[in-house]
């Protein structure tokens, strides 16, 4: 019972490591570069859901100064960071998408092993 609570206790925590392994999984295990800019975007997500999850306090309220109470305060950098790290995220995703196309142009496939002998073929030729 005491270990259930204390899973349940860190549950966000826990699901912003899942996440981010399923991300990282994603990235190491596939040769579509389609799916790994995927894998990218998730592993993102699992940061997001870990940094919030440490910003958050148990019984805590928004960071509103109201006289004649002291509560307890949520720390509001946390979110912060990820409005900024949602924009790099984003920002990221838009090139590695536009980086896929031009790949797709040049080389007529997005597995990364056909590119690589693609590759390999043309410095042999030359």
């Amino acid at each position: 019972m005491f270990i259930l609570n204390l899973i349940l206790e860190h549950i966000n925590y826990l699901g912003g490591v899942a996440l981010f392994i399923i991300g990282l999984h994603t990235v190491v295990t596939h040769k579509n570069l389609i799916k790994k800019v995927m894998g990218i975007n998730i592993m993102a997500t699992g940061i997001f859901l870990f940094f919030v999850a440490i910003g958050n306090v148990t019984g805590g309220v928004p960071p509103i100064i109201v006289e004649g109470s002291n509560p307890i305060f949520i720390n509001p950098m946390p979110s912060v960071l990820i409005l900024t790290g949602i924009v790099v995220s984003v920002s990221i995703t838009v090139y590695a998408l536009s980086l896929v196309i031009r790949i797709y142009q040049t080389y007529g496939t997005i597995d990364q092993e056909e590119i690589v002998k693609i590759q390999n073929e043309e410095q042999t030729d030359d």
